[in-house]
């Protein structure tokens, strides 16, 4: 079984996302995660969306559409890596479920293990008739999991609780500073060739996968809307389940496609989907305050 191998640039991705994560964990309390397994509704909701909707859809999508069988296998690799640490910080920006999002990160984490390699080795068989027996190393994903995600929103946590003040002080000084970090990684990644931890991506092949990628981002948006409208769940609730359905793990879908299948043209479509999926985000919050600023629900 191979073990993640990461480059420089994947370290550094995953020091900002555990620092956005402890950022996070400063605006929250421990009864704030009570609440949820109070009230689990929407956690479940969520979940479905996430680990069975999405690479749904992105099938359908994908059996419709022209593109080259590497880039569609690079889609599923993304719908089925759900819900990244970044889905967090843009639902705490708009005042959403922190709490639910930050459980719905970590417990999607943990069963991607079992489901990423069940969808992609179905991706390769039917779209490139190649077999592939993918598994992900257990262990290194446990700890990836633990360290990027539990540990630092379980310390971000605590700092809350013992010291509330300097707690408040740090979430102002993170908030802004970490997104600037995180927008010059995937900058790399983007713009950077290989040599220097990119993916080489040519601007033909960006405006290849773009349009795919973007019917999948507003399907993700249907979806999370019309499963809000039918199980009725506040707006606060259902806005971060739409976020974290739109906002997907795209550096994990980078170890996958690059690290694991060792395929730099998998790797394209995540990062096409994130140089454009967080500013999608940002809009539907925008147009959602909009909209729902007075209501507490999606019931008339």
């Amino acid at each position: 079984m191979e073990a993640f191998q990461y480059t420089y640039i994947d370290i550094f991705i995953s020091l900002v996302l555990a620092s956005i994560m402890f950022g996070l964990g400063l605006s929250l309390t421990v009864s704030s995660f009570r609440n949820i397994l109070v009230y689990p509704r929407a956690f479940f909701i969520g979940l479905s969306s996430q680990m069975i909707a999405l690479p749904v859809i992105a099938f359908l999508i994908l059996l419709f559409s022209d593109i080259p069988d590497v880039y569609k296998v690079g889609i599923m690799i993304l719908a089925v890596c759900p819900g990244g640490t970044t889905s967090g910080f843009v639902t705490y920006l708009f005042k959403g479920n922190v709490a639910l999002s930050i459980s719905l990160t970590a417990i999607n984490s943990v069963l991607t293990i079992f489901t990423i390699p069940f969808v992609v080795n179905f991706s390769l068989q039917y779209f490139m008739k190649q077999d592939s027996n993918l598994h992900l190393p257990i262990l290194d994903s446990f700890i990836q999991i633990f360290l990027v995600t539990l540990l630092p929103a379980s310390l971000g946590v605590f700092v809350h609780r013992i010291k509330p003040n300097i707690a408040k002080f740090l979430e102002k000084q993170l908030k802004y500073i970490l997104m600037v970090l995180l927008a010059i990684v995937y900058s790399v990644k983007f713009f950077a060739g290989e040599q220097y931890g990119g993916t080489g991506i040519t601007a033909a092949e960006a405006w290849t996968i773009f349009p795919y990628t973007l019917i999948f981002n507003v399907a993700c948006f249907i979806l999370s809307i019309g499963f809000g409208k039918l199980t009725r769940l506040t707006i606060r609730d259902a806005f971060t389940i739409a976020i974290e359905v739109t906002l997907h793990n795209t550096t994990l879908a980078l170890l996958i496609a690059g690290t694991l299948l060792h395929n730099q043209e998998m790797v394209k479509p995540a990062l096409v989907y994130s140089m454009f999926s967080f500013w999608s985000a940002i809009l539907f919050g925008i147009i959602t305050k909009l909209i729902y600023k007075d209501k507490l629900s999606f019931e008339k």
